[in-house]
C-alpha cells in the first residue's frame, strides 16, 4: 500500500526542488491530499501541473490509490493559500478540512 512518505519521495523524483506534503485522509492509504510547492509551476497552467503528477501515478490509480486531491502551487501562491485540504468523499459530497488533522490522525 502507498504511504505518504512514498508519495512524497515519488514527487521529489520528478520535481526535486519541490516542497511536498502528503496527507492520508482516511488512514487507509488510498485517499490522499498532496500539497506541492515548486517554482517550476509558474510556467504551467493548473491543469498542466496536475497532469504532471497524475501521469506519474497513473499505474497506481484507481488501485491501490483511489483518490488524490492535488494542490499544486508556486511559492508565491502558497503564501496566500488557505490551510485547508479537500476531502473528495467526506460526507458524500466532499468537504474542506484543516491540514492540522494530519497530525491528529497519527495519534
Amino acid at each position: 500500500m502507498p504511504s505518504t512518505e512514498w508519495l512524497e519521495e515519488e514527487i521529489r523524483s520528478i520535481l526535486p526542488n519541490s516542497d511536498v506534503e502528503a496527507i492520508d485522509l482516511n488512514g487507509t492509504q488510498d485517499h490522499f491530499h498532496i500539497r506541492i510547492i515548486d517554482e517550476s509551476f509558474s510556467s504551467m497552467r493548473p491543469l498542466q501541473r496536475q497532469k504532471l503528477i497524475l501521469n506519474h501515478f497513473r499505474d497506481y490509480i484507481p488501485s491501490p490509490i483511489h483518490a488524490i486531491d492535488l494542490k499544486c502551487m508556486t511559492p508565491q501562491q502558497a503564501q496566500t493559500a488557505g490551510d485547508t485540504v479537500f476531502h473528495p468523499h467526506a460526507g458524500g459530497t466532499g468537504i474542506h478540512i484543516k491540514r492540522i488533522q494530519k497530525h491528529q490522525n497519527k495519534e
